[in-house]
């Protein structure tokens, strides 16, 4: 279990940790997503005991971390920046942690170890070859390797697949997510990808400002976002965001009156809102509230295509079956349907100051 209570950490003038408070439960996945900036890496390498906090108390097992140097912590981190010995080989990069006094194995137990691991990463024929001949995603599989292949009370891994090719990342998601149910250490993932946190996280922690916003399961995440930011964060083609108000009877009307659907708002008539969709939940043709445009262009996506469509001064986008949308052309009119159910509603943004849910998911 790791606990971060309070914490602010300052460098000069910039504030990295403006009291933080996070809880990663025993034996669980975490992924805390955020922007270049935000402070993933400095919550890091706070827990590990690289950074001491200004304020605020670090816990590991529940224990209290602000005497306890990082070698006596019991953590393992990734680092984004590899941090191996270039002129060794991949072999002794991996197994240099078994060889330190805390965590030296028996020769033949370590070889064992660490076969299992370049195996799982897909580093196997490499182990003889010195880490400064290896590509930077070869590099990014040792120096992930160099934290699995050790025991430890928690993993700390920031942005561990953020080098590797798409086809890789995929099956090492995989493969990350099925080690960690297998040996269930608690671990704390950094990534600025929207797509890794809902693959990887048991639960996710959407931090900006120093700040945890919000935390929650992937379900949580992706029906109930806290405000337009995390809501925009999570999602590929973005949510579309449509501006209007609520008129009387909790009734959304768009800015253009093109669309008026209940939303049940409990908010006082003509209060400016955002209504949102996801792509995938907006269809063409067929029953429910509409919506009329033109389309701009189309992406096919495999059996799906992606269609983005001109509504007054704005662009929307939509993911529809590939049949849906066969001999749609630029300047083709186009009807969208959009259901209430598939609906959030949110505040209008505001200058520094996103937009929050109003109300409930309806799921």
């Amino acid at each position: 279990m790791i606990r971060l209570t309070g914490v602010h950490k300052t460098y000069g003038r910039a504030t990295a940790l403006d009291g933080l408070d996070l809880d990663v439960g025993e034996g669980e996945f975490f992924c805390l997503l955020g922007p270049s900036g935000a402070g993933k890496t400095t919550t890091l390498k706070t827990v590990a005991g690289l950074e001491r906090p200004d304020s605020g108390t670090v816990e590991i097992d529940g224990e209290d971390m602000s005497t306890v140097e990082p070698y006596d912590r019991g953590v393992a981190m990734c680092f984004e920046s590899y941090a191996l010995y270039p002129h060794r080989s991949a072999y002794d990069n991996l197994a240099s942690p078994l060889r330190s006094p805390r965590h030296r194995l028996p020769a033949a137990e370590a070889r064992a170890r660490i076969t299992e691991v370049a195996e799982l990463l897909g580093i196997g024929a490499l182990l003889d070859r010195p880490v400064g001949r290896l590509s930077n995603g070869q590099r990014q599989r040792v120096a992930l390797g160099r934290v699995l292949v050790r025991p430890a009370r928690a993993f700390l891994l920031d942005e561990p697949l953020s080098h590797l090719d798409a086809k890789l990342r995929q099956q090492m998601r995989a493969e990350l997510k099925a080690l960690g149910a297998v040996r269930r250490t608690t671990t704390l993932y950094v990534t600025h990808d929207s797509v890794e946190a809902l693959a990887l996280g048991d639960r996710i922690g959407v931090i900006r400002d120093g700040r945890i916003v919000q935390t929650g399961t992937r379900e949580e995440i992706w029906y109930r976002p806290r405000d337009t930011e995390v809501a925009r964060a999570f999602g590929r083609p973005r949510i579309n965001l449509l501006p209007g108000v609520v008129a009387a009877g909790g009734v959304f009307r768009s800015a253009d009156g093109s669309l008026e659907v209940p939303v049940g708002a409990p908010v006082r008539e003509d209060t400016e809102v955002l209504l949102g969709v996801r792509p995938r939940d907006l269809g063409l043709g067929g029953p429910g509230h509409a919506l009329t445009g033109t389309v701009y262009v189309t992406e096919v996506l495999g059996r799906s295509v992606e269609v983005t469509v001109r509504l007054g001064g704005q662009q929307v986008s939509l993911i529809v079956p590939r049949g849906d949308a066969s001999g749609l052309r630029a300047d083709d009119p186009v009807r969208l349907t959009v259901r209430p159910e598939n609906l959030l509603l949110f505040e209008a943004d505001r200058p520094g100051r996103p937009g929050r849910r109003i109300g409930k998911s309806a799921r």
